[in-house]
């Protein structure tokens, strides 16, 4: 009796084995698609003077923007899904020097290149980010990988470098990010305690805690794909002349970056210092989700709450229906928005 009862618990395991095994070859449930989506990008946003950029620049800073919406929107009516748009298109823009993030970076104190970025799929709340790398050709795809496939969310410096080798993201000499404009803007102010931002459309001899800064180099990408799901990613080389390793809202989640499938997916770009205080990008997503304000609403009230501790930058935001929203406190903000009908806007200026 013992022996048959042993023989039917084998019989049962080996049967329930084999209806696990035949439940893993079943091919995964394909994701219900429609023919809704939506992108929007920024490349920094500031007190820029349309005076002090030439037609030929502005001319030149639209292009890239036109183009990187343009691949991102190409590849969403294809079908892709959010967090690979947003990493396609902001590797348009790091390898553009136009902008602050990848092969346009900054100069710290120390004359070397020091790059954060951040990724987040608001389908699953996972999120990669790093801060104050030097080598990685383009951080985002390394923010990306430390999403899908590090236990760990936020890795920094050597050790985020590390990780990227390993899983053969691409390593260049640090060389590949010495821009000439960047060094020479840098020259100007090395030997002080003053920081610059970006392209400033003034003098841009700024003290680290004064918030009169003109002009904000981050590079963000928001998306809502034909799935439905929201991604959100940022990329930075942070500020001219900024020592001690210092670290910017951008590669922070829910302070630069943020993706909520429930709210929204953001991008901030500004004083990082004041969006982290504010915790700004999660903030909105907080105040749809408990105050359940439209987006547009919550974008405002956070850029006031921004403007009321002397706080300066802007935003672009996307909800869970596809609305688009750029906003901001400066003169101007580099973007670009499009969905299933086409591009909506490249603009520069804030609108009157």
């Amino acid at each position: 009796m013992r022996y048959i009862i042993y023989f039917i618990v084998l019989m049962l395991l080996c049967s329930s084995n084999i209806i696990q095994a035949q439940e893993k070859q079943q091919p995964e449930k394909p994701l219900k698609m429609n023919s809704n989506f939506s992108i929007a990008i920024h490349g920094g946003a500031g007190n820029m003077a349309k005076k002090n950029l030439t037609p030929e620049k502005e001319a030149e800073y639209k292009a890239k923007l036109e183009e990187a919406i343009d691949r991102g929107r190409t590849l969403l009516a294809e079908g892709a899904e959010a967090v690979d748009v947003v990493e396609a298109v902001i590797k348009i823009l790091e390898d553009s020097p136009l902008f602050n993030a990848g092969k346009g970076s900054v100069f710290a104190h120390d004359g070397t290149n020091q790059m954060d970025a951040a990724i987040m799929d608001g389908k699953t709340l996972d999120a990669g980010t790093l801060t104050n790398v030097r080598t990685i050709k383009n951080p985002i795809s390394a923010a990306k990988l430390i999403m899908e496939k590090s236990k760990f969310v936020f890795l920094s410096s050597k050790g985020a470098e590390k990780f990227a080798k390993e899983n053969n993201i691409e390593i260049v000499d640090t060389s590949y990010f010495f821009y000439q404009s960047r060094w020479d803007e840098f020259i100007k102010i090395r030997d002080s305690k003053k920081i610059k931002l970006d392209n400033d459309s003034s003098s841009g001899m700024l003290d680290p805690f004064n918030s009169s800064i003109d002009k904000y180099g981050t590079v963000g990408c928001v998306v809502m794909d034909r799935y439905g799901n929201l991604a959100a990613g940022t990329s930075t080389g942070g500020i001219v002349n900024k020592d001690y390793n210092r670290i910017g809202d951008s590669p922070i989640i829910g302070a630069g970056t943020y993706a909520n499938n429930k709210t929204c997916a953001i991008s901030c770009t500004g004083h990082g210092e004041d969006f982290i205080k504010l915790v700004a990008a999660h903030d909105i997503s907080a105040l749809m989700e408990y105050k359940h304000l439209k987006l547009k609403t919550a974008v405002a009230r956070v850029i006031k709450k921004l403007t009321d501790i002397k706080g300066r930058g802007g935003l672009i935001a996307i909800d869970h229906k596809g609305t688009i929203v750029m906003d901001m406190n400066t003169n101007g903000m580099f973007r670009g928005s499009a969905n299933e009908k086409g591009i909506i806007k490249i603009a520069i200026y804030k609108e009157k």
